[in-house]
């Protein structure tokens, strides 16, 4: 049985990712990302699944720097529509509780709910730790704004569902392995992910980048990154439609090498089908 490490506790969303779409394989919680690749490059677990994007947040912190360097690649996509349901243990009620646990990010997105009942805001390191520390405390003036497994996983209530702000929130979540395994270019369509160095030149960037607006690419993500501890912004990450042995890609990417002074594909893999759907 696989094993795919992700960062948090018993029912997070990478959590529910996992279950979702790897049922046969073992979720196993790390309490950090940095635990989460170690988990992966030391061999104790086959894959992780780890968030790089939400509509709301933007991009995840960190991930983008441990990316290049992991020494792992992206195999495989998924979005989740974040769903937060206000839960708190068996017997509480939305006129008991008093204070509602989270993480940062989670209790910002649902400020409203927050506001309505006049909660006092707590943060947690996790939305599911958060549950946990909810049903651990027994105590029905406390509550948590969690994922809907979380509930399920540690016996608790729920109060109120689907109390997020947005109903558009979605967190985009990537498979890596230490193994490169690009998608076939015949099958549907691909994504394929890198990052690149600009050389010092004069429009440099401008240049980079011409090759793949003369050969139609469409670039779905570009990124900037501070390296080496400077303020200039060298390194980017970015991410296009296509499979590099496409000829239209092929020639960007030679077009790209010329202005740059690395080149590192992190991934070729297939586009999940909700890329189409907003697309659309």
């Amino acid at each position: 049985m696989a094993r795919i490490a992700y960062q948090g506790e018993p029912g997070a969303n990478s959590d529910i990712v996992c279950r979702r779409h790897y049922p046969d394989a073992e979720p196993v919680p790390c309490a950090s990302f940095e635990d989460v690749f170690a988990a992966v490059t030391s061999g104790d677990c086959d894959l992780a699944m780890i968030p790089i994007d939400n509509s709301i947040a933007g991009r995840v912190a960190d991930i983008h720097h441990f990316l290049p360097d992991s020494g792992l690649h992206i195999v495989a996509e998924h979005f989740l529509r974040i769903q937060f349901h206000l839960m708190a243990v068996p017997g509480a009620s939305l006129d008991t509780i008093r204070t509602v646990h989270s993480h940062v990010h989670a209790l910002g997105q649902c400020r409203k709910v927050i506001r309505e009942l006049g909660l006092t805001p707590i943060i947690s390191g996790d939305t599911a730790g958060a549950a946990r520390e909810v049903a651990e405390a027994a105590d029905p003036t406390q509550a948590a704004i969690a994922p809907p497994l979380a509930a399920d996983v540690y016996g608790l209530e729920i109060l109120r569902p689907d109390v997020e702000d947005e109903d558009h929130n979605t967190t985009r979540f990537v498979l890596l392995s230490p193994e490169f395994v690009a998608a076939p270019a015949d099958q549907g369509p691909v994504v394929t992910s890198f990052v690149f160095n600009v050389r010092n030149l004069p429009s440099a960037l401008y240049k980079a980048l011409g090759g793949f607006a003369t050969n139609g690419i469409n670039m779905t993500k570009l990124e900037s990154y501070m390296v080496g501890g400077e303020f200039a912004a060298t390194q980017f990450l970015a991410e296009v439609d296509g499979h590099p042995d496409d000829p239209s890609l092929k020639r960007a990417l030679e077009e790209l090498a010329f202005f740059t002074t690395d080149i590192k594909v992190l991934g070729v893999y297939p586009a999940d089908p909700f890329r189409s759907q907003v697309q659309g």
